[in-house]
């Protein structure tokens, strides 16, 4: 198995970490690792919400989930060499659950949280657990649905430089303003 990186502890937000992640690509977070290009690595990641969602059968954590930090990211990783401007491939050879936390989760945001495109019918927080099992996954809220729970990498992307950091700021400021 290659090398990890990253290593994640589900019982930890991302700031409570032993490499404490991010949740933006800017260029002032420093790296908690460099590669070389070629190199083959491992890094493990927290769901968007920062673990906030748990294997239950309540969805008053959905309902509850606090918004203001999502989309955590692990990392940033640094490659050795490369610079402003370049294009990076990187390859994902394998993505999985890690063996402590098979299971994925599907919420409807409640209307008091920021609702959904179906808030009018469904008003309330809903969740439902699903359990895979190899490339399938099954729920105890949904009985009778099996799927191919395909689990995807979630974000991953390159800091901008600082420069086009100032670039994207004040476009945006225009369009604030």
């Amino acid at each position: 198995m290659p090398a990890t990186l990253f290593p994640a502890d589900l019982t930890k937000s991302m700031d409570k970490q032993a490499l404490p992640g991010h949740n933006r690509w800017h260029p002032d977070i420093p790296p908690v690792a460099e590669v070389k290009p070629g190199d083959v690595f491992r890094v493990e990641c927290i769901d968007w919400t920062d673990g906030q969602i748990g294997d239950n059968d309540s969805a008053n954590d959905v309902r509850d989930v606090k918004l203001q930090r999502v989309h955590v990211l692990s990392g940033p990783i640094a490659v050795k060499g490369a610079e402003p401007g370049d294009i990076l491939v990187v390859d994902l050879l394998d993505v999985g659950a890690l063996p402590q936390s098979e299971w994925g989760f599907t919420g409807i945001f409640a209307r008091e949280n920021g609702g959904g495109f179906l808030v009018e019918p469904f008003p309330d927080a809903k969740k439902s657990i699903w359990d895979f099992h190899g490339l399938y996954a099954v729920s105890r809220h949904v009985p009778g649905v099996r799927f191919a729970g395909i689990i995807h990498p979630g974000l991953i992307g390159c800091a901008p430089s600082q420069k086009l950091l100032d670039t994207w700021n004040k476009r945006e400021k225009a369009l604030f303003d």
